[in-house]
């Protein structure tokens, strides 16, 4: 099974890493990292390829909201019912907005689409995204890598509970989503609220 691993992750290990930090990507690159440890892959390689597609994939998203920024807005609903509340993120933080926008859960894609729609320069969002990036694929790919460090602390063959630790990370993972979406629609919550009371209103 390692031995199979290893000579998966040596031929697509990267290439998959990529595509996942270009469309997404906290849980794989924090497994990408804890398999850096593990020796698959070299944690050089991770931070530079999750820095990779995740600029690249911002600055995608950041041109095609540029380009086809109405259409896009008619097509896809979800991007219409967020578009106004990430105005109001943009206008309210500015700059800031670009830095952190691959940080914001739910908004990770939309806002770069929407700050495209906007008159925000482009140059500025290519050295804001830059930044950004740089600082989420070092962050992510180590919090992967100290988590196998960690465990070597309390584990004498890290190896040997490696299927096992894997398991754990996802779930330690798993949680995280979890909790932000729980969150994120704890926040919603008193928005519905408000409508469907006026909602009652209009038919008392």
């Amino acid at each position: 099974m390692q031995e199979f691993l290893g000579q998966y992750l040596t031929t697509y290990g990267y290439g998959v890493l990529f595509v996942w930090t270009f469309l997404e990507g906290e849980a794989g690159l924090i497994l990408a990292g804890f398999l850096a440890f593990q020796g698959y892959l070299d944690i050089g390689g991770v931070i530079l390829t999750a820095l990779g597609g995740a600029f690249a994939g911002d600055q995608f998203y950041f041109y095609l909201g540029r380009w086809k920024g109405p259409w896009l807005l008619k097509v896809f609903t979800l991007i219409a019912r967020k578009f106004r509340k990430a105005l109001r993120l943009i206008e309210r933080y500015g700059t800031f907005v670009a830095f952190v926008s691959r940080y914001t859960y739910g908004f990770r894609i939309i806002l770069p689409i929407i700050l495209g729609m906007t008159t925000f320069p482009a140059r500025r969002f290519l050295w804001l995204n830059l930044c950004s990036a740089s600082l989420w694929a070092v962050l992510f790919s180590l919090a992967g890598y100290f988590f196998g460090k960690s465990a070597s602390l309390f584990v004498e063959d890290v190896s040997r509970y490696e299927s096992h630790l894997l398991a754990i990370l996802a779930g330690l993972v798993f949680c995280m989503w979890l909790f932000h979406l729980i969150h994120a629609r704890m926040r919603r919550r008193p928005a519905r609220e408000r409508l469907r009371r006026m909602r009652q209103r209009e038919f008392d």
